[in-house]
């Protein structure tokens, strides 16, 4: 380490002017022009890109983006900012960052009808867990407004407001590059801030960030602004080229992408010549064994199993029960992915799983948590979505009524028991918030989009009433489970 420390910017006397710093930045802008010939005029210059992403659209956005660079580098002459954080191989800085950032002052706390304003354009969704149980995070370039019509500070504070809901979870953000054009785009100055201000609070437990459709315009950036990113932060950036890639890693059919995206998606792959990876519905074409329990109908499992409560779902609650109700954070860590793999194989195979041979009390929670998400339809039926988000439009007092009349007339009784039993168990994980700190909010928030999710896209504000009667059900769980 002491070898990288040298390497370091350790003083203010080793911090380069804002003549040497703007010469540096300019240095890498040009090489990288002149390389990749990234500057080539394009039939539209609306788009920093062409349709292939692989070139950026005309002149205006190199005098653009060279200006900000300058702008750029005499703003961080003037702030000595990183000099003590050691200098990795690949030019990153290692993670004692944080302190040199500094920590931003706390946000009043906000409503989220005082960014109604901002939300308004969609450019962030919530859209449920990735195949390893973390929470996913959309973000699409193409809804961002033209950079006169938004306030982008206001925009850094609903991003600050929307992350803050989910950042003591594991989580990962998807991405979508497409569509940011030279009327839309941040100035590079708020970029950085962004960064900046999304403190070790919110990198902590960023798992993955996918850029989708990177252009290399967006590499370039990466590789100027690489003084600026740890290095443990830039091993969590992964660029997807094509949608289908994202499927390896998350729930494509939950995922909230743009049509603008979808259709720069189908262009790409057709000059590629591969047949359309999700224009069929996958679950319906699937041949599903007997012993198979992830990715089904819940009614299938019932029947072959000649069970009421699924063996996956009874295996991880008794064993969560008796051995995790205590463990800081269970349900909100992520999980060995490989392990996690081998355990839903196990169980799709009618095998016995002893979690107490893994020794990993995330694994259960996981597995938990993957299962009631990759059933074909969720536990509370598609049907009640709609009666579940109106819910919160009635008086307190007729919601109590109206939730036993869902649960007694319109949801299945095989639902409704499986549903009791994980609700009785999450009001005792709860019971021990004080040493697990998962009490019945954040129980929602992991639960709620598990338990429910519409035929197409969930939007930001429907995952807000998902997650309320999730907790509504743990809060009233005596007086609402009656049947």
């Amino acid at each position: 380490m002491s070898s990288t420390n040298e390497q370091g910017l350790q003083n203010k006397t080793d911090t380069p002017s804002g003549e040497e710093l703007s010469s540096e930045l300019l240095a890498e802008f040009h090489e990288a022009n002149r390389d990749n010939e990234l500057f080539a005029s394009t039939e539209d210059p609306e788009f920093e890109f062409d349709e292939s992403g692989l070139q950026l659209a005309s002149k205006e956005a190199e005098l653009d983006l060279e200006a900000e660079l300058e702008d750029l580098a005499r703003e961080q002459a003037g702030e000595i900012a990183f000099r003590s954080g050691a200098i990795t191989p690949e030019g990153l800085i290692e993670d004692d960052f944080e302190k040199e950032l500094g920590t931003p002052s706390d946000a009043e706390d906000n409503d989220e009808s005082e960014f109604r304003d901002v939300a308004q354009y969609r450019i962030l969704e919530v859209a449920g867990d990735d195949t390893y149980g973390r929470k996913v995070i959309v973000a699409s370039a193409c809804r961002l407004p033209p950079s006169s019509q938004i306030n982008h500070e206001r925009l850094m504070e609903y991003l600050k407001y929307t992350l803050d809901q989910y950042v003591e979870n594991d989580y990962v953000i998807v991405y979508f590059h497409y569509g940011l054009t030279s009327k839309n785009k941040p100035k590079l100055g708020w970029m950085l801030q962004m960064y900046r201000e999304l403190d070790r609070k919110y990198k902590k437990n960023l798992k993955a960030l996918y850029l989708v459709h990177p252009t290399n315009f967006i590499k370039l950036l990466l590789n100027i602004f690489k003084p600026f990113i740890s290095a443990k932060f830039g091993r969590k950036i992964m660029y997807v080229d094509y949608l289908h890639k994202l499927k390896e890693h998350l729930h494509f059919d939950q995922l909230v992408v743009p049509s603008l995206v979808l259709e720069h998606d189908a262009k790409i792959l057709s000059a590629q010549k591969p047949s359309y990876p999700y224009s069929s519905d996958e679950s319906e074409a699937a041949v599903h064994n007997p012993k198979q329990q992830f990715g089904v109908k819940l009614q299938q499992i019932l029947q072959n199993y000649k069970c009421v409560i699924p063996p996956v779902v009874e295996t991880c609650v008794e064993f969560l029960r008796k051995n995790a109700l205590d463990v800081e954070g269970i349900f909100r860590r992520s999980a060995n992915a490989s392990v996690l793999k081998d355990v839903q194989k196990r169980f799709n195979q009618g095998e016995t799983v002893d979690f107490d041979e893994i020794n990993d009390v995330h694994i259960p929670a996981v597995t938990m948590k993957t299962f009631l998400r990759d059933l074909q339809e969720p536990i509370l039926t598609f049907d009640l979505y709609q009666p579940v988000v109106r819910l919160h439009t009635l008086e307190e007092d007729r919601q109590l009524i109206e939730v036993q009349r869902l649960f007694r007339e319109e949801l299945p009784k095989e639902n409704y028991i499986i549903l009791k039993y994980i609700i009785h168990f999450l009001t005792q994980v709860s019971q021990y918030s004080d040493s697990n700190k998962m009490n019945t909010v954040n129980l929602a928030i992991v639960f709620g989009p598990n338990l429910l999710w519409p035929k197409g896209q969930a939007n930001l504000s429907t995952i807000g009433h998902l997650n309320s009667f999730a907790a509504y059900l743990i809060d009233n769980y005596t007086q609402l489970f009656v049947r």
